[in-house]
Parts: C-alpha cells; sequence; structure tokens
C-alpha cells in the first residue's frame, strides 16, 4: 500500500516539496491529497488530524504523522542521500517541531500562496486521490 502525504494545497513552498517528493520517489510510494479536498478532509477525519494541522500530514502503516516527524520519514522512505536526513529523529520531538512550526507559520510570508490548489500535470495525475 502506499503512502499518503496530504499538503496544504494553496501554499508554494508545500506544493514544491511535494513535486520535489515526486521528482526523487522512484518506487511510487507515496500519494497526494490537499488538506483542502474532500479526501483530506475525509483522511484528517479518519486519522483524528486536528484542524490545527496545517502543513503537512504523512499516512503509512494506518497512522498518521505531523510536523517534522513527517517530513523525516518522508525523507527516509525517498532513499539515497535524502534518508541521511532521519538522523535527526533522534533529537527530541519537541524540539524539531518547535521548529518546524515556526518556519510553518512563516511559510506564506517567505514562499508565497496561491490562490487556488495546484492541479496536477497528466503525468502525475494518478498520483493524486480524488
Amino acid at each position: 500500500m502506499s503512502s499518503i502525504v496530504l499538503f496544504d494545497g494553496v501554499c508554494n513552498f508545500c506544493n514544491d516539496s511535494v513535486n520535489f517528493i515526486i521528482r526523487h520517489d522512484r518506487d511510487n510510494k507515496f500519494k497526494f491529497a490537499t488538506l483542502q479536498s474532500d479526501i483530506g478532509q475525509e483522511l484528517r477525519a479518519e486519522y483524528n488530524v486536528g484542524e490545527d494541522i496545517d502543513s503537512i500530514v504523512l499516512i503509512e502503516n494506518d497512522q498518521a504523522f505531523t510536523h517534522s516527524t513527517a517530513g523525516l520519514r518522508i525523507a527516509k522512505a525517498l532513499g539515497g542521500i535524502w534518508s541521511l536526513g532521519y538522523v535527526y529523529i533522534i533529537v527530541p520531538a519537541v524540539i524539531r517541531d518547535w521548529f518546524y512550526k515556526l518556519f510553518a507559520k512563516y511559510r506564506y510570508r517567505l514562499f508565497g500562496k496561491k490562490e487556488v490548489c495546484m492541479i496536477p500535470t497528466p503525468d502525475v495525475r494518478e498520483r493524486f486521490l480524488a
């Protein structure tokens, strides 16, 4: 089964991150949906992901991971040099997540946002959940 990445569809940084994952996910391990979509809302409810989570969620093995843990688990799954980032899992989540949340708080200011969610290109459309 694929892992699912839920992301903020109007955030430019989040969209660029999804494109990065797609480029480096050679085994097509990940499927994607925006947090704003119907399926994103359904998955939020199913996995008890609060509305305060507004940047990234990784669903794998019937579990939802958020904040820095989601990012580190994605990096590990990409393999290669990207998996080296997983070493930061040894840093307590409370510390990692403090930095993650600080960055997430200012991501619109730093990278901007779109008025509407991204529309996947035809060559990657099957990797997105309806």
